[in-house]
């Protein structure tokens, strides 16, 4: 490791990216982003954050982006940012990203992967995140890929606080039992993992010590806050765009399977090595109370 090396971080702009970035500069580590020609950057710059201007599908900027880079945390994803040509940047584009890595020779690439993406392909966004760990095993970059479920986050990113309006609307059926992650602790693995020793070539599971159901999460909200949460029942769930508050929520054939395998009970996460490489665990109930206080809500104990 060379501590005046930059890492490289890829997806600086979005929610998870810039929580990574943020964690990076905590731990004194220069910082280079990867931010498309057009995408405003003046907060990373504000921040001390070197901007190289490429996209995933221009190979030629990736190497530029690259060169001298120490490690690369990579989180951008086609399909999170709902892009016309997701299923491009994400197979194309991560196979771009993971080939200028190799030729650049960085010493450690983390991927933000999904958990039971080599489980799942019927889930396109899901399968090609186990197509870029393969690629980055076949061109031969020491990697670590960090698996997370689902991020608790979303049940406040897309409308309102579902704990302040007392209705809480699961992705799946709510008694289906799944991992769940908060974005604030995926952010800090992600950039741990950068120096973390003995990772090489793993693929590691991120989530808490027991998977719960959004019927867990509201009963567990319910005792925190002291009033009761609501879970929506599968008759309530959005059936198109115009039900959850515009096109981003548009149900495409990939959502519907990404649902359908919530469901099955069989998103669950072994959270074993997190536990090795990261320190304890958190529990379901230690995770929803940091979320609460950090909406804004007052809990109980």
């Amino acid at each position: 490791m060379s501590e005046s090396q930059p890492v490289l971080v890829v997806g600086a702009t979005g929610y998870v990216g810039g929580q990574v970035v943020d964690e990076l500069l905590a731990r004194n580590r220069p910082v280079r982003a990867l931010v498309r020609p057009g995408t405003a950057a003046g907060r990373l710059k504000a921040k001390g954050v070197e901007v190289a201007r490429g996209d995933l599908l221009d190979p030629a900027s990736l190497e530029t982006a690259m060169t001298g880079a120490d490690a690369v945390v990579t989180t951008a994803a086609g399909y999170t940012r709902r892009l016309p040509n997701a299923d491009e940047v994400d197979t194309v584009g991560q196979a771009n990203l993971g080939t200028a890595a190799a030729r650049a020779g960085v010493r450690r690439f983390v991927l933000t992967s999904i958990l039971t993406c080599d489980q799942t392909p019927e889930v396109p966004h899901f399968w090609h995140k186990k197509l870029a760990e393969d690629h980055l095993e076949a061109v031969g970059v020491p990697f670590v890929a960090l698996r997370p479920g689902a991020f608790l986050d979303n049940f406040t990113r897309y409308g309102a606080d579902p704990f302040a309006t007392g209705r809480l609307i699961p992705t799946g059926l709510p008694d289906a039992v799944m991992t769940f992650v908060l974005t604030a602790d995926l952010a800090r693995y992600l950039a741990e993992a950068v120096d973390a020793p003995g990772v090489d070539g793993e693929r590691i599971d991120i989530g808490w010590t027991r998977p719960v159901s959004a019927a867990e999460v509201a009963e567990i909200a319910s005792r925190l806050l002291g009033r009761r949460i609501e879970v929506s029942t599968p008759a309530d769930l959005p059936r198109s765009a115009g039900d959850r508050g515009g096109p981003s929520w548009t149900m495409t054939a990939d959502m519907r399977a990404m649902t359908d395998w919530f469901s099955s009970g069989r998103y669950v996460a072994d959270s074993t090595r997190q536990g090795q490489v990261f320190g304890a665990v958190p529990t379901p109930e230690e995770a929803i109370t940091r979320f609460l206080v950090g909406l804004g809500h007052e809990v109980r104990g």
